[in-house]
């Protein structure tokens, strides 16, 4: 029996990436119905809200949701359609995994990190307003209720993907009220998971010992901010927002995205690499438990990329996004 599932194809090269992901969904054996809607921009040039009430009432009802890119406006315009999802949805955790792909460009070899970022509230919330004319005023809110649920999503992740330690990232020299509420819930989950490694690093210095020594880190915690800049950092160590997945999870619901932009520039030429939402749908599919679906299309990935050296042009191949997804396709089809 066909699982409905959500489907946001976004804007830019997102129609694009998104269809390249679910046909090398189909070809992995995966029965599922989408319901497609238009977001953002796209649904404001149709007279509609940005966020429309009949998506999130999908999500709620299929509980989970694949996301292509979605353009933000800067400086003006509506919120944000990632905060927003977000925020209604309480989808709690960002999980951001970065780890080393043979043959990818990049600096380092053995870089294997779990970015796990709390996605609800703290200064990226985008809580502001004008003080006086010349004067603006943002709002950190951190509570004790989103800190301690985002620890405990942490370790209980560890624990079931053999993860060893869990690094707590702050400002709490300063910041000794939030940041130090945030730790201080860290700390108190940490009691409950004997058998994980728990340590804390000051946001700046972990910065630092990321671009020098990124193989020494496991997984690492973050509010809303610093997870936000320390996840994209995390992917460039990796070969860029390209080539890595995110998922945002909540309680109930969860929605797969790829976490690049939306890249209008290059938007309808063909050329856009659709190995971030195809890594983002792995994390879905094991969400959903098709732990082989998972595997094989993961496979099929590698063997693609590593083992054929078939590569888009911003991971310095030639091929564009319909001869790289039929390649993914093919190795799927062989067992590659």
């Amino acid at each position: 029996m066909a699982q409905t599932l959500t489907l946001l194809p976004g804007d830019g090269i997102g129609p694009e990436v998104t269809s390249a992901t679910v046909r090398v969904l189909e070809a992995v054996g995966c029965d599922f119905e989408w319901e497609s809607y238009v977001v953002g921009a796209e649904a404001v040039e149709q007279n509609m809200e940005p966020l429309p009430d009949r998506v999130l009432e999908s999500i709620r009802r299929n509980k989970v949701c694949l996301k292509g890119p979605v353009t933000t406006p800067i400086g003006k315009g509506f919120r944000s359609i990632n905060v927003l999802l977000r925020q209604e949805l309480q989808l709690y955790a960002n999980l951001r995994p970065a780890r080393s792909i043979p043959g990818i460009d990049h600096k380092f070899k053995d870089v294997d990190l779990v970015i796990v970022r709390e996605n609800t509230e703290g200064l990226y919330s985008g809580l502001e307003h004008q003080v006086v004319p010349g004067v603006v005023e943002s709002l950190k809110i951190i509570s004790e209720k989103a800190s301690t649920r985002i620890a405990k999503f942490a370790f209980d992740y560890a624990e079931k993907n053999g993860r060893k330690r869990v690094t707590a990232v702050h400002k709490a020299n300063i910041m000794k009220l939030s940041d130090g509420l945030f730790l201080d819930c860290f700390r108190e989950v940490s009691k409950d998971h004997p058998s994980i490694e728990a340590d804390d690093r000051i946001i700046d210095n972990m910065c630092m010992q990321l671009v020098m020594y990124p193989e020494r880190y496991d997984m690492l915690l973050l509010e809303n901010l610093y997870g936000d800049i320390v996840s994209d950092l995390a992917a460039g160590l990796v070969g860029g927002l390209g080539v890595v997945a995110g998922a945002n999870i909540g309680d109930h619901e969860a929605v797969f995205e790829a976490v690049h932009g939306s890249a209008p520039d290059i938007a309808g030429r063909g050329v856009a690499n659709p190995m971030a939402l195809m890594r983002s749908a792995i994390l879905m599919l094991r969400h959903l438990n098709l732990r082989d679906e998972a595997d094989r299309l993961a496979k099929a990935l590698s063997t693609v990329v590593v083992d054929q050296e078939i590569r888009t042009r911003d991971l310095g191949g030639t091929v564009g996004t319909s001869e790289f997804t039929e390649a993914v396709v093919r190795a799927i089809e062989t067992g590659d």
